[in-house]
């Protein structure tokens, strides 16, 4: 049973070093960091635009438009990278087909991509 602790050893010292390095950089945080709080740096800053107002103001939907549209061709773009391991691992016949799906979906990205940007969602006036 002790040999079978003893594998789980280096983990356990991981986490002491990780959990030593966690506290003593919140620790020097606290002592180091400057202290001059002001109106401005303590006022809430939600959705790009100050909280000065109404909540039931009238704002401009052309933020949200903008987020949504980057985590769409972010998560788009994120499907490269799996698919770019995976590729020299194909046997030829499933790696052709593998390409040229991916050239299909690339294409339909970059026409997306084009297409959002003639209808202008990514101007900011």
């Amino acid at each position: 049973m002790n040999a079978l602790l003893l594998l789980y050893l280096p983990i356990l010292i991981f986490l002491g070093i990780a959990g030593a390095l966690a506290i003593g950089f919140i620790v020097a945080a606290s002592i180091i960091a400057p202290k001059a709080p002001d109106a401005e740096k303590l006022s809430s800053y939600e959705c790009g635009f100050n909280a000065f107002d109404d909540a039931r103001m009238k704002f401009d939907v052309r933020f949200y438009l903008v987020s949504i549209l980057f985590i769409i061709f972010d998560l788009e773009v994120a499907f490269l990278f799996p698919w770019a391991v995976a590729l020299m691992k194909l046997p030829h016949a499933t790696g052709q087909w593998a390409f040229w799906s991916m050239l299909a979906f690339l294409v339909d990205v970059t026409l997306g991509y084009v297409y959002v940007w003639k209808r202008g969602a990514l101007e900011w006036e």
